[in-house]
């Protein structure tokens, strides 16, 4: 038998969005998706054993303040248990975007490209990536655009996307 350390629990919240659920080891954060989310909340959205952790107090508390229009001065702790070499770092980077700011998904892999001593790398590849981030809000796969500023691809459902930015921009601006 595991040591708690590695079994996963789950933990649900109902943000201004909808349900959300959040999968984690007594240690870390492991997953926080949208119910119904396409793609990665298949895998880590499912029914574990439900317990009052530590972390997903402290997981409520940044998505309380999050929605409420602040942006969160902590980080709950967190840990991928799934990803390529490559969509970690994208999920890295990902994490560079500034609260309130966006950046296209051609840029992330630029960068990405950069980093790995590449020529060149597709918006495609990096997009993929992002849509397989499994920690929502908290990774902000929300603020990777189209080159156009076209806001595409959120597995949440892109009317989410854009209440997410608007969120962001508005308590940015205010």
């Amino acid at each position: 038998m595991f040591a708690d350390h590695n079994m996963q629990f789950s933990s649900t919240y109902q943000s201004p969005l909808g349900e959300m659920t959040m999968t984690g080891t007594t240690e870390c954060l492991t997953s926080l998706c949208f119910n119904g989310q396409k793609g990665v909340a298949e895998v880590f959205c499912n029914d574990l054993e439900r317990r009052r952790l530590p972390v997903f107090i402290e997981t409520k508390q940044w998505l309380d303040r999050y929605f409420s229009g602040a942006n969160p001065d902590f980080t709950p702790k967190f840990e991928f248990i799934t990803g390529t070499p490559f969509q970690l770092l994208i999920w890295r980077l990902l994490m560079k975007i500034p609260y309130g700011e966006v950046v296209t998904y051609k840029s992330l892999a630029e960068e990405a490209a950069s980093r790995l001593h590449k020529t060149a790398m597709s918006a495609q590849a990096a997009g993929n990536a992002v849509s397989r981030n499994p920690i929502a809000i908290i990774i902000p796969c929300h603020r990777a655009i189209g080159s156009d500023g076209s806001l595409t691809g959120y597995a949440g459902g892109i009317e989410r996307k854009s209440a997410l930015l608007s969120l962001e921009r508005k308590s940015k601006q205010g």
